[in-house]
């Protein structure tokens, strides 16, 4: 039984000072909005309603913090790339991610999560570079992986891999790692699992 169920909403805030005290380990969760995020935090923590899921695509935006016990926390970062977000919200996140990304001190690791028919897109590669250099590890969720076929989904898998460790890998030195994902086949989840409880307990 993994104990990620055990995690609880605690606070949601919008600036960068509201953050709670930069303890403990957390693990952040990154992803273009409607790439199944919220989805992928409720289906790996074996949770129906922990984070909100919309089909209307934008709806995170504040940092959404879910404890498990005192010292380790998942982080819910906003949803980026939705054109119907307000321009001023964008450029607060585009400020406000950034700073939590590379300063923020008790952050272990960086869950990316990209629809599989889309990976990579300009705000990914945006997030990679933001975090790459800090040398902690990353791990990348490719998503709905069961709207293609097997053979596609590997396809998409091994070009993506590629791509990621001659561009950050390779040159930062940045421990990462890619799977296929589906929360509505729960495909993956034991593999992430492993990931999240392995940097949260090192």
């Amino acid at each position: 039984m993994s104990f990620l169920q055990n995690a609880k909403f605690t606070i949601s805030v919008n600036n960068f000072n509201e953050l709670p005290e930069d303890t403990g380990r957390e693990i952040a969760f990154a992803g273009r909005s409607n790439a199944g995020k919220s989805s992928s935090i409720n289906t790996i923590s074996n949770q129906n309603r922990l984070a909100y899921v919309s089909k209307q695509p934008g709806r995170t935006q504040l940092i959404n913090y879910f404890t498990i016990g005192e010292d380790k926390a998942l982080v819910d970062l906003p949803g980026y790339g939705y054109a119907k977000v307000p321009s001023s919200m964008r450029k607060h996140w585009q400020t406000i991610l950034p700073a939590y990304l590379q300063d923020r001190q008790s952050l272990v690791g960086l869950i990316i999560v990209m629809d599989i028919r889309r990976p990579l897109t300009e705000l990914d590669t945006r997030m990679l570079d933001w975090f790459a250099p800090r040398q902690k590890p990353i791990h990348i969720l490719l998503t709905k992986s069961d709207k293609l076929s097997r053979d596609k989904s590997h396809q998409a898998l091994f070009k993506t891999e590629k791509i990621v460790k001659e561009k950050w890998a390779d040159f930062y030195q940045t421990p990462c790692s890619i799977q296929l994902f589906s929360s509505l086949k729960r495909t993956g989840v034991e593999e992430v699992n492993k990931v999240i409880q392995n940097w949260l307990t090192l």
